[in-house]
């Protein structure tokens, strides 16, 4: 699955491409190609989703904004990132979420004004806690001729995706 989320970044217009690796880290990198992407170990991988993100916010050096894609959505596609990017610049918001069937999820796009907030986060929380209650997070409505946002983590999951259904059914 991380190999689809690094193809989906490297053939977007999105730079640069950053992978974030951290348990198994040497194992996971023999077993991908990167493409453009370059990857940044985070070694606090341990501590939870928020050392995380910042090891990708701090590799993104200057960038103006970051995409948050996560490995365990396999249907992320190069044009759902680029429409992100799109949102952003349209809306001028400080951060894009994703809308799939009712339900905000990532791939989050952060701008550099929020990279602080992000910064500050501690343990297993993630930029839902930096963007709550935020009036100036726009939403992206995702539908399946763009991706398909399913979260995969159990064979459960691998297996009704398998079978071609969503999580809502």
């Amino acid at each position: 699955m991380v190999q689809r989320a690094i193809d989906a970044a490297d053939a977007s217009s999105c730079e640069p491409v950053i992978l974030v690796v951290g348990h198994e880290a040497d194992e996971l990198l023999a077993s991908v190609r990167l493409g453009r992407a370059r990857h940044v170990t985070n070694a606090a991988y341990a501590t939870g989703m928020a050392s995380s993100l910042r090891a990708g916010i701090d590799a993104a050096g200057d960038a103006d904004a970051a995409i948050v894609v996560l490995a365990d959505q396999p249907g992320v596609t190069a044009r759902l990132l680029d429409a992100l990017v799109a949102r952003q610049a349209e809306t001028g918001a400080a951060a894009v979420i994703c809308s799939w069937n009712g339900r905000r999820t990532p791939p989050t796009l952060l701008t550099s004004a929020l990279w602080p907030a992000v910064r500050a986060l501690e343990g297993d929380v993630g930029a839902r806690e930096v963007l709550a209650g935020r009036d100036d997070v726009a939403v992206l409505e995702v539908d399946a001729s763009l991706a398909r946002l399913d979260d995969v983590d159990t064979p459960a999951d691998h297996d009704r995706l398998a079978r071609g259904t969503s999580a809502t059914g």
